[in-house]
């Protein structure tokens, strides 16, 4: 069997697992002692500080991803969303922090679910079918927004769907980038950025330990961090892609060098 057929199966299987254990288990309520997170203090007025701040790298990364991709039309419109959403994250956890709530909480998850569903389009796009990955994005997308609506209009207040949205991209990615092979890119930026979001949340559930030891920073403030790290490598692959599309673009075009028909998603 090809090694795309399994990986086809195993991510035909992946959802069903995640279905039927999502229908089977109980609901899951929002644990309100999630927001009382150790590091709660004030700088400048500003409560929670460090946890607050520490969104400013997202925007930073978000804010270059959106400059390189409205200037570059060889990239679709998905990978400007992922940034723009990046700059959502930003805005909606800084909220979040200065005034942790559930309440609160939701303008936080709302831009996540941007991120998470538009990079898993983005990875199908790249490693499985351009055309599936573009007809993927749109309903990602209203999934990912519908997981957090029904968190909070939801009769049970249940995060079931929620944790779907985060779990089945999260175990998905790396079959896909084991098991398909993408003529756009090897993958090293993708495995790259799930480490540092493995890392970021290990920092996020030690988030008290982390603090004691170090003393002057929380471990969900680097965790905010790390992830932004991630992204910034992730923007920098993407740069490097189109930089090497535009020398074999030159090359072309002088006669030296046969330009492969694609590089690029479009």
């Amino acid at each position: 069997m090809k090694k795309e057929n399994i990986g086809t199966v195993l991510l035909f299987a992946l959802g069903v697992i995640a279905a039927v254990v999502l229908f089977y288990i109980d609901p899951i309520s929002q644990n309100e002692a999630y927001h009382t997170f150790s590091d709660r203090r004030s700088f400048m007025n500003i409560p929670n500080c460090w946890n607050v701040i520490s969104n400013y790298p997202f925007v930073i990364v978000g804010g270059l991803g959106v400059i390189y991709f409205t200037r570059n039309n060889k990239l679709q419109m998905s990978y400007l969303l992922l940034f723009l959403g990046v700059i959502l994250v930003a805005i909606g956890s800084g909220y979040y922090h200065l005034f942790p709530s559930s309440h609160s909480l939701i303008w936080d998850r709302l831009p996540m679910t941007i991120v998470f569903m538009t990079l898993f389009s983005i990875i199908v796009r790249e490693f499985i079918s351009v055309k599936l990955g573009r007809l993927m994005l749109l309903p990602l997308i209203l999934i990912g927004l519908s997981s957090v609506l029904y968190w909070v209009y939801g009769e049970s207040g249940d995060l079931r769907l929620y944790g779907l949205v985060q779990f089945y991209p999260m175990v998905a990615i790396p079959i896909i980038l084991i098991f398909f092979t993408s003529k756009y890119t090897s993958g090293l930026e993708y495995w790259m950025l799930l480490a540092f979001y493995i890392a970021a949340k290990i920092l996020e559930h030690f988030d008290s330990e982390v603090y004691e030891f170090l003393g002057f920073i929380s471990g969900h403030s680097l965790k905010h961090i790390l992830a932004a790290m991630g992204l910034y490598v992730l923007l920098h692959f993407y740069k490097k892609r189109s930089d090497e599309l535009e020398v074999k673009n030159f090359k072309a075009s002088s006669g030296s060098y046969s330009l492969p028909k694609q590089f690029l998603p479009k």
